[in-house]
């Protein structure tokens, strides 16, 4: 009998119908409305279903999650700082109209489970990411997910499992809460420390772990998330590679690595709390909690959104109810006097204290800059270099916007030359024309059509980027809501450089060569940008040219001068 800490709540929920019931179930599903979950609902379905999040047997219903919100509690009182809900569109609740059951999908239409409609509701968001987050500031990646993203209408009932999300990568080390027990009743641990992370680790995270498993006289397991984290994160292929190389350098037998695919809500000390209890309920007897737990970083006041050791405080206050063991820890800093790591409250005065911030190790990434052997191991290095080459070898995305006859195509074309010429990447013209013609000649000129248009054209541009190519893009691209969503799209693998072709109106209709403006003027071309249709303006693009200014040849150069200063193109190149 395993001699492990119990669950949260006493028991491990299973949320899977039993193997005799699934081919009914599954046969079902196929004729029943579908919602198609997005990658935050999958990584909270999965969880669910396999019990790492114990004790709920579902997503919210109204009550619990007002309780949760409130008090940290669900409704009976159970201890659970973190709202779970299915959020979907008002447009779904209209089209299954008086359905009570539906099918939830991945996004290859793989039913995965069975959702029993009890409840439907929809929340005050601003008050829920204040309650949870303590703020609405879109600079919290958790508050902006909850304002912006996620949908109006909440569903709760009885949910029945059919399959895990499928996984492809990593299989051996995708373990469920009951396979993490039984390999730590296999391997004969009783107390394990586990250890959360959304980052790679580096010596410092070593010395702060070894440290912790001593302490507490226990084993380690390292339990990083790789399921949805804070935007910018370095991509999990990576992460669990450089972990996989650390893992060497603890003695044998004491160190464990398995994945979680968590959707993280950079909650700070409720995020702490309820990391906490997943890991309880993967068996584990001790948790870490470090320096800004789960922190999502500055407000757009420029102060962290929670204090450092906020996270600690409010685990502490709830110590004897949760169970598992919390080790707190302060930052681990490298003393260079000793030549080791050292807590920061037992730095003494006058020694020299090394570090390396997230900010900095980035920017020794982007420019191909020694990362001294003090703060990592070579090995981790390699792998960072693999996947975050110098910025001068990585894919980027130039885009020009303006109004018609700005001068965007003319400049794209002479831009694309200058890189050609270079001959360091793959270069690749998305030009406004080219692309209505070839991606989406079936577009009309609606504000819905645009923003569609400019979307395809960000996604192409941000595979191109991803593979390290240089997308040069030039459509009008006349809302700012569609270009920011491209910048977004395009910087999860590389620089959005917007320039704005900020050529008068009064020049671009003289230009006209296509006779487009004259048409729109006399009233035969509806929706034409700049004239009946509305331009808004870049706030503040990387880039603004005026071509009535300047020529093709002093407008192009600009823009190669900006590129050098951004790193991405070198002089000698």
């Amino acid at each position: 009998m395993s001699q492990l800490i119990a669950p949260h709540g006493g028991q491990l929920v299973d949320l899977y119908v039993p193997a005799a019931e699934r081919e009914a179930l599954k046969h079902e599903a196929a004729s029943l409305p579908g919602w198609d979950l997005n990658a935050r609902q999958l990584c909270d379905l999965e969880l669910l279903m396999n019990g790492a999040f114990s004790p709920l047997t579902g997503f919210l219903g109204r009550a619990d999650y007002e309780s949760v919100c409130r008090d940290l509690r669900l409704a009976d009182g159970t201890l659970w700082p973190m709202p779970i809900t299915l959020d979907v569109s008002r447009e779904f609740i209209e089209k299954i109209g008086d359905a009570r059951r539906i099918a939830l999908r991945d996004p290859e239409g793989v039913a995965l489970a069975v959702l029993d409609i009890e409840e439907s509701w929809e929340p005050d968001r601003t008050a829920e990411a204040q309650a949870v987050f303590g703020t609405t500031d879109r600079l919290h990646a958790g508050a902006a997910w909850l304002l912006d993203k996620a949908g109006p209408v909440y569903l709760a009932g009885r949910l029945r499992g059919l399959a895990a999300p499928q996984h492809y990568d990593f299989r051996h080390l995708r373990l469920s809460p009951r396979e993490v027990r039984e390999q730590f009743d296999k391997r004969g641990w009783r107390r394990v420390v586990a250890f959360q992370t959304r980052n790679p680790m580096h010596r410092a995270h070593l010395e702060l772990t070894f440290r912790a498993a001593q302490l507490a006289e226990a084993n380690l397991l390292i339990h990083p998330s790789v399921g949805m984290t804070k935007p910018g994160d370095i991509d999990h292929y990576t992460r669990v590679r450089c972990y996989e190389k650390l893992l060497t350098h603890y003695p044998e037998q004491t160190s464990m690595l398995s994945l979680l695919h968590l959707a993280m809500r950079m909650g700070g000390p409720r995020e702490a709390l309820w990391h906490a209890i997943i890991r309880k309920n993967h068996g584990c007897s001790h948790f870490i909690v470090g320096r800004d737990h789960a922190g999502p970083g500055n407000g757009a006041d420029g102060k962290p959104f929670y204090g450092p050791y906020d996270a600690q405080d409010l685990v502490a206050r709830h110590q004897q109810e949760l169970g598992i063991q919390m080790v707190p820890f302060q930052e681990m800093l490298y003393v260079q006097e000793r030549a080791q790591y050292a807590p920061a409250n037992e730095i003494q005065p006058g020694e020299t204290v090394l570090n390396i911030s997230g900010t900095e190790l980035r920017r020794r990434l982007h420019e191909g800059l020694d990362i001294p052997e003090w703060f990592t191991y070579p090995e981790v290095v390699a792998e960072l270099r693999r996947t975050h080459p110098a910025r001068h070898r990585q894919g980027f995305t130039v885009f020009f916007t303006g109004l018609s006859g700005a001068g965007k195509s003319t400049l794209a074309n002479a831009l694309m030359v200058r890189l050609l010429e270079l001959g360091t990447r793959p270069v690749t013209l998305l030009d406004g024309d080219i692309v209505r013609k070839h991606l989406s000649s079936e577009l009309g000129f609606s504000r819905e059509h645009r923003n569609l248009n400019v979307q395809r054209i960000g996604f192409v541009a941000s595979e191109i980027t991803k593979n390290g190519g240089i997308a040069i893009c030039a459509p009008i691209a006349p809302y700012a809501a569609a270009r920011a969503e491209v910048r977004s799209m395009v910087a999860q693998y590389g620089l959005f450089v917007e320039t704005h072709v900020a050529t008068p109106l009064e020049i671009c209709e003289q230009r006209d060569r296509k006779g487009l403006y004259a048409l729109a003027r006399a009233g035969k071309l509806k929706e034409f940008t700049g004239i009946s249709d509305p331009y808004e303006v870049p706030e503040a693009p990387e880039l603004r040219l005026d071509t009535s200014e300047m020529g093709p040849d002093e407008a192009v150069q600009r823009i190669v001068l900006k590129l050098e200063s951004l790193g991405l193109i070198r002089p000698r190149d």
